[in-house]
């Protein structure tokens, strides 16, 4: 593993006064993490240096072609001040996952994980300690030949960025609205819907726009063949807990794997939750509400961590779920869950990377 540079910047910029009013993604960090690859030396030169923009000739391949993937981690600050990453290796072997299906190069596990360390140590000050409040870690590789043509890129820029945030929604666990997306498709099989590539996102941009003209936040993807499964929400996965168990899609191809799904299957399995991964229809879930055996339903991210759905809209009709509240077992999950990554709950799954 090759050691990391520091270069620490001589202008640091003023850290937010008023940790209530943060957002999401919209402050960065004096620091970033920068390493880049090539045939010949492989990943090279890992530094962590002062935050700024890249000068890239317009002829680069990410701007063309969109060879280019990304991840999403927090870090988190305990109540003793103490920093915690959760589960970032697994956040990194996904972006190896994407990077496999993008035709880019596997990056190093370990020396990525040295040079998140040295980039929280640097900017260590930057994360925030208000309850709910994390820095958000955004991981990204882009192809950085130079070159117009279709095939791979040789050359490729792996860093780093942080930026303290608030929650991802601004009503914080306040039930959200859902609008099923019928005609647009986001992802099928055998395409890239099951990595996290940017392109997955612009094509769901339209849809998202049309949904929060409609009042809904977010909207919940069928599959691309049937136009009936459901998939998953533009930056969630879905839950659904119906009387006997609780239930989400498989991944199947043209679904992104989340760390907070794989996170809430296996708590649920330590709190005796009967859980499924099975197909499920969106008629499936309008008739177990019509039934009364639909009894929660909740989206699960590295942003938003648990989200619990209140209405959620098809084809015109809509229907209220959970009396429009935060369901019983959504509070357990998100109280669990949460209190695992701010050091408050025990981490009896190995998950908590301590920042040494």
């Amino acid at each position: 593993m090759v050691p990391v540079r520091v270069t620490l910047t001589q202008h640091p910029k003023e850290k937010p006064q008023d940790e209530s009013k943060l957002g999401f993604g919209v402050i960065f960090t004096d620091h970033m993490f920068v390493m880049d690859y090539n045939p010949e030396q492989g990943w090279h030169d890992p530094e962590v240096k002062p935050y700024g923009p890249f000068v890239m000739d317009p002829g680069t391949v990410v701007f063309h072609y969109s060879q280019e993937i990304f991840e999403g981690m927090k870090c988190y600050r305990r109540k003793d001040g103490g920093l915690q990453l959760f589960r970032p290796r697994d956040n990194f072997a996904r972006m190896n996952r994407s990077a496999e299906r993008l035709c880019m190069p596997q990056i190093e596990i370990e020396q990525a994980m040295a040079g998140l360390m040295e980039l929280l140590k640097a900017d260590a000050d930057w994360v925030p300690s208000t309850p709910g409040t994390s820095l958000y870690i955004r991981p990204t590789m882009i192809a950085t030949d130079i070159m117009l043509g279709v095939h791979a890129s040789r050359t490729y820029r792996f860093f780093i960025i942080c930026s303290p945030s608030g929650a991802y929604y601004e009503n914080g666990l306040a039930p959200v609205g859902i609008y099923v997306e019928s005609e647009l498709v986001r992802a099928v099989r055998g395409g890239v819907g099951f990595t996290k590539t940017g392109g997955n996102y612009a094509a769901s941009i339209l849809a998202g726009d049309l949904a929060e003209k409609k009042g809904y936040s977010q909207v919940l993807w069928l599959d691309g063949r049937e136009n009936k499964y459901i998939e998953e929400v533009g930056s969630m996965n879905m839950f659904f807990k119906f009387k006997d168990a609780l239930v989400t899609p498989p991944l199947n191809g043209s679904i992104l794997g989340g760390i907070t799904r794989d996170s809430i299957l296996k708590l649920a399995q330590e709190m005796g939750v009967p859980t499924q991964e099975r197909r499920i229809t969106v008629q499936d879930v309008f008739d177990a509400a019509a039934r009364g055996e639909l009894e929660e339903a909740f989206g699960t991210g590295t942003a938003a961590v648990v989200s619990p759905v209140g209405r959620l809209m098809w084809n015109d009709r809509e229907i209220e779920i959970s009396g429009g509240e935060i369901g019983t077992l959504t509070q357990k999950f998100y109280d669990r869950l949460t209190g695992i990554q701010y050091g408050t709950e025990p981490d009896t799954l190995g998950w908590v990377v301590p920042v040494e």
